[in-house]
This record gives C-alpha cells, structure tokens and sequence, in this order.
C-alpha cells in the first residue's frame, strides 16, 4: 500500500466506516425497510469507498512527484497513477 502513516490510517477509517454502512444497509434489505432509506444508505457506502480510492491514488500522485516512497519501491507512473484513477471513474 502507498502512503505513510497517517493516509494509510485515514484509509482504513474510511473502508471501516464503508464496512459497517454496508452492513447496514444488508441489515435494512433483510428488515424490508423502505427503498429511499436504502439507496441514501447505499449511496453514503458508495461515497465512502470511493473517497478512499481517491486517498489511495493522491497519496500516489504526492509519491510520484516527490519521487519518495515510503517503503523504498519505485513511485507510480504516470500512466499507472491515470489508469488507477480511471479506475474509480
């Protein structure tokens, strides 16, 4: 995984929290709660994971321009960075 530290628990706050709203939301589906709280729900997980895409690739761009990679390997490419990006497009 890129990143230090600090993005690396930023990351994982962020699936923790996706998890548990994913969790939820089977919850509601089992409960046969209503469609409009389980899509608002649905989307909130879906919002969750992707800013922790974005934190994943930003923390890719900031290695690849500083040439700095916090355990030793080669930055990401350009071409790797934009298709990790599109990825989550």
């Amino acid at each position: 995984m890129v990143g230090d530290e600090e993005s690396i628990a930023l990351v994982l706050n962020r699936l923790r929290r996706a998890h548990g709203q994913l969790a939820a939301v089977i919850g509601m589906i089992e409960q046969g709660r209503d469609c409009k709280d389980v899509i608002t729900q649905l989307a909130a997980v879906s919002r969750a994971l992707d800013r922790a895409g974005f934190k994943i690739v930003a923390t890719g761009l900031r290695e690849c321009l500083t040439g700095e990679t916090s355990d030793g390997r080669e930055p990401l490419t350009e071409a790797e960075l934009e298709k990790l990006f599109l990825a989550l497009a």
